[in-house]
């Protein structure tokens, strides 16, 4: 009766919380109302309601579900709360200005600092600064707020702030058959074909069959080798973290780039790229390609494009571990300068509008990587980063 009274309030526009919720639970248990409706519905108000102007849908609520009911003492036995009300308790909420007063520790001191916590923490602790636990602005753990911090056990982002992740996600393949916007984006890629002459003399060349049989003064066949599109091209897609916000537009590209291009490999990496890649997400713990090996298994000929939003801890390009996933003994600037050594056609594409990419380090940092050859995924930033692909 008491969760039928809490969800109808929240039914109502009553601004209820759950904490406001457990605080009645909580007076209940000690018989604060001592089992008489009148005092109960004084209790519940007062606990419940904070502004004047919601007591009369307060009071429309109350005598729906309590209607006829001449003492609380049933309604005193324990509510079953949903778990998923629990854990959304646990979240830590800060605004603008609390958050502005919270400082980084920095990457040395945050993994010295984990270090001695592991060390030192005996059980479980909720909210607070120091402890791995839920809540509050500890560096580390889950559901609660830190500038740089170290996310364990948390079901997806929140912030976007952590610069460790300690859990294992899983991401999903970019679907190839997508057709939102697919026509466009195939227009804007065919500037980077280039067709050539390749292969056996299967196709009839028609001109030099004419010409030939002018010459000759009867039917002279004239035959050619096929006219195939020559561009390769090597896709890295970022998945996962904040690229599920642009996962419409990059599989949009990504169908229309299996369409255009007869010589087309793709991988998949999450933020930045570092010793291994993945072709599919659903084994990407389990079957990785080396970085060197796809260094060694494409040509200097091909043409790289990256798509990805580049929004992430600077950490995880400039420094040794920063990696968000895993521990990587060299930065992700290292790894990514290898394939643009090897590749010197390469290009970014990035979702992120280009008005809001000074708001981001990384961006910037990706940016002067690949020389400026970072475009907006639009029509017209792929136009320039396919006349960028093509010199």
């Amino acid at each position: 009766m008491l969760l039928q009274f809490f969800t109808g309030l929240r039914e109502a526009k009553v601004p209820v919380t759950l904490k406001e919720y457990l605080t009645l639970l909580g007076a209940l248990d000690r018989d604060l109302p001592e089992k008489r409706v009148e005092e109960f519905y004084f209790l519940s108000r007062t606990a419940l309601v904070k502004d004047e102007a919601h007591l009369d849908r307060f009071d429309r609520v109350f005598g729906t579900v309590f209607k006829g009911l001449e003492t609380v003492g049933e309604a005193v036995e324990p509510a079953a709360i949903p778990e998923e009300w629990l854990r959304k308790l646990a979240e830590k909420y800060l605004t603008d200005a609390e958050k502005a007063e919270l400082k980084a520790l920095g990457w040395d001191k945050l993994f010295e600092t984990l270090k001695q916590r592991l060390a030192e923490q005996k059980g479980r602790h909720q909210g607070g600064s120091k402890w791995i636990g839920t809540g509050g602005t500890s560096p580390f753990g889950a559901y609660g707020y830190n500038p740089e911090g170290i996310r364990i056990g948390q079901d997806g982002n929140r912030n976007f702030r952590a610069v460790k992740v300690w859990d294992r996600r899983d991401f999903k393949d970019l679907d190839d058959d997508r057709e939102i916007g697919a026509r466009n984006l195939r227009l804007a890629l065919r500037r980077l074909r280039r067709f050539a002459r390749t292969g056996a003399a299967d196709e009839l060349d028609l001109d030099g069959t004419i010409r030939a049989s002018a010459r000759q003064g009867y039917i002279d066949v004239r035959m050619r080798p096929e006219r195939r599109n020559a561009v390769k091209v090597l896709l890295f897609l970022d998945v996962g973290g904040s690229m599920d916000w642009h996962i419409e537009q990059a599989e949009a590209l990504f169908s229309a780039a299996r369409s255009e291009f007869k010589h087309l490999a793709h991988y998949y990496f999450h933020n930045c790229v570092y010793e291994s890649v993945w072709t599919e997400n659903a084994r990407r713990h389990a079957a990785r390609t080396p970085l060197a090996d796809v260094i060694r298994t494409y040509g200097s000929d091909y043409r790289v494009v990256f798509v990805g939003d580049a929004s992430m801890s600077p950490y995880e390009i400039a420094v040794p571990g920063g990696s968000v996933e895993h521990w990587n003994e060299e930065p992700g600037a290292a790894w990514m300068q290898r394939l643009l050594d090897h590749f010197p056609k390469a290009a970014w594409l990035n979702p992120v509008p280009q008005t809001h990419w000074g708001y981001t380090q990384s961006i910037g940092m990706m940016g002067r990587l690949f020389g400026g050859r970072m475009f907006p995924l639009t029509l017209d930033g792929l136009d320039a980063a396919a006349r960028a692909l093509v010199r």
